[in-house]
């Protein structure tokens, strides 16, 4: 029996199903998941005494690689002084600094410690700011499992959303409206018929949770221009694809500027952090100089800021977002290369940092086309990777990630991987 085998069955004696977030226990690819000892760079080092090749990164924050040096000793200088106060540091300011520099119109900052945290609280300050119920939200993208989220589609394409998960009261899920993503008709329909309840609209810019979709032209300027004509607020949740589709604002790329922008991820170094900011006039409804209330003990943590800080300081002249943009690059056209040759259906998306391989001969637009991908080819495909000493993640519908530190002997690997897990 390998160790990590043994070290999950051990777990699933008090975690809930042997993790502390779904994804891990492998249920959507079968098998064992792999416990990791120590990371270094894009390696993975696993209790098995293996070396993996790492695409996950933390599931996107390490852009950086594991371990940087860096951000590690900022982490340790900080920590020597104390690990967490409750009260104000020049921490938290220096970071939200380092986050305006990227994000010029997040005018005014508020740190939190999760993307959950950030995205729920945005959703109640636009709530706030226009005093309306309806959120909508599109399926497939990932926003945290707050309540108001964790809702499915209606069975009509205008009705209200029912709860996706126990325990989320039919009270709050009729709040939510899930459309499918990039279909603007639906959209228009939706805001021609209840824009007077809107009071934002939430999606993943560039999408991460259902692997690497981006949006259509008339899909943006419809969100833009409903949320304009009806008073509503656009919610660019940047959790994921924030620093990774560009060195900073996907907002920037697609030409959009949303209302309110939510981070996570890149921001804290691959310490547990999120924010949301927007212009001032909107923030200003937060407490305390506003009626929204959020609060947290562990927001703006001293640690968490030292990371954060060192970790954009290192992104700002770009160099490291551009190396790990062109091994990107050089990963997908020698996945799509290998593809051709054997003559497989494929759909390879790539956005910056962020890449995705779809095993469908048909295009993929939205949650809907993902959900018909082979997904018994995609778990081979998986297994065989992670064989070969690559880790993908566990599941069709997640984005795959490259660091600064990937280098082209472990693209020439990883293409050589793909070669034996396509036979």
């Amino acid at each position: 029996m390998k160790l990590s085998q043994k070290l999950f069955n051990d777990a699933q004696e008090i975690l809930v199903g042997g993790v502390n977030s779904p994804v891990r226990a492998f249920k959507s690819v079968g098998g064992t998941p792999v416990y990791i000892s120590s990371a270094q760079g894009p390696y993975l080092h696993t209790a098995d005494n293996d070396t993996l090749i790492d695409y996950v990164l933390s599931w996107g924050p390490m852009i950086l690689g594991h371990a940087d040096p860096d951000v590690i000793k900022a982490i340790q200088d900080t920590a020597a002084k104390g690990t967490s106060f409750g009260t104000p540091s020049e921490l938290e300011t220096e970071c939200a600094n380092q986050i305006r520099h990227f994000y010029p119109h997040m005018e005014k900052i508020r740190l939190v410690n999760s993307g959950t945290e950030a995205t729920m609280s945005a959703i109640r300050l636009a709530r706030g700011v226009t005093n309306k119920p309806i959120l909508v939200k599109f399926k497939g993208c990932y926003h945290g499992h707050s309540d108001s989220l964790l809702v499915a589609a209606g069975s009509g394409g205008l009705t209200f959303g029912s709860p996706d998960s126990a325990g989320v009261l039919e009270d709050t899920a009729k709040h939510t409206v899930v459309l499918n993503y990039n279909d603007t008709e639906a959209l228009k329909a939706l805001f021609q018929e209840k824009g007077d309840q809107i009071a934002g609209v939430i999606l993943e810019p560039v999408t991460g949770n259902m692997g690497v979709i981006k949006p259509t032209e008339s899909f943006l300027n419809a969100l833009r221009q409903s949320c304009d004509d009806h008073g509503a607020l656009l919610i660019f949740d940047e959790v994921m694809c924030g620093f990774r589709i560009t060195n900073g604002a996907t907002s920037d790329v697609l030409g959009i500027t949303p209302d309110i922008t939510v981070l996570g991820k890149v921001i804290g170094g691959g310490m547990p952090c999120g924010a949301y900011g927007a212009s001032a006039e909107i923030m200003a409804y937060l407490s305390p100089e506003g009626p929204v209330y959020q609060a947290g003990t562990l927001s703006g943590n001293p640690v968490v800021m030292a990371a954060g800080i060192a970790t954009l300081k290192k992104l700002r002249d770009g160099s490291m977002f551009k190396k790990a943009e062109n091994m990107t690059t050089t990963l997908c056209n020698g996945i799509q290369d290998i593809l051709n040759e054997k003559g497989l259906p494929y759909v390879l998306r790539q956005a910056g940092t962020m890449w995705c391989l779809y095993f469908s001969s048909d295009d993929i637009q939205n949650c809907d086309d993902v959900s018909s991908c082979n997904m018994e080819a995609f778990s081979k495909y998986f297994h065989s990777m992670l064989e070969n000493g690559v880790y993908l993640p566990p599941s069709q519908f997640e984005a795959c990630f490259l660091s600064a530190t990937h280098t082209e002997k472990d693209i020439e690997k990883s293409l050589k991987a793909c070669k034996i897990s396509t036979q």
